[in-house]
């Protein structure tokens, strides 16, 4: 393991605990995609291509962005008048602590699971693009009308609740 492995990791887990103890939603939201960020990192790194450009894809550029927009959209951006942490901080990183420890059980004990000698898959991103705009292209513009139609409602519920008056 190399230096860029614990500064990416620092960097994955900083985002996550800033995503369970700020106070402030859009905060935690942007926090929660510097997580995404450094896992993506992370699987760059480990030679997975696809999966670390999905997770930037799919996890960056559209689930992020879509909380941003719709806490945006629905509750606004006002900031928080009790300080940047919430007062539950605490039970969030016990929370995520023990969420953590069952984790790394889980992997430490599968670890004995596994053979020792694992064979190099031979599927490549290129094999991958291929299939999704060939075999898979039909269940692909599914996913991207499916994303879109999200986006329009939330814009549309959005829409009308800025214009109810509030009481």
């Amino acid at each position: 393991m190399n230096a860029l492995f614990y500064l990416l990791a620092a960097i994955t887990i900083c985002g996550g605990l800033a995503a369970v103890m700020l106070k402030h939603l859009v905060h935690c939201a942007l926090a929660t995609t510097v997580a995404f960020a450094g896992l993506a990192l992370l699987y760059l790194q480990l030679d997975a291509q696809f999966a670390g450009f999905a997770q930037i894809l799919v996890y960056i550029g559209a689930v992020a962005i879509l909380i941003v927009f719709a806490i945006l959209l629905t509750r606004g951006a006002d900031l928080p008048k009790e300080g940047v942490f919430s007062s539950t901080w605490f039970v969030g990183l016990v929370i995520a602590a023990g969420v953590f420890a069952v984790l790394a059980w889980a992997v430490l004990e599968s670890v004995r699971a596994l053979p020792q000698h694992n064979a190099v898959p031979a599927v490549t991103v290129h094999d991958i693009g291929n299939a999704l705009v060939g075999r898979y292209v039909l269940p692909l513009e599914i996913v991207a009308l499916l994303l879109t139609a999200a986006t329009i409602g939330a814009v549309i519920v959005a829409m009308h609740e800025k214009e109810r008056p509030k009481p």
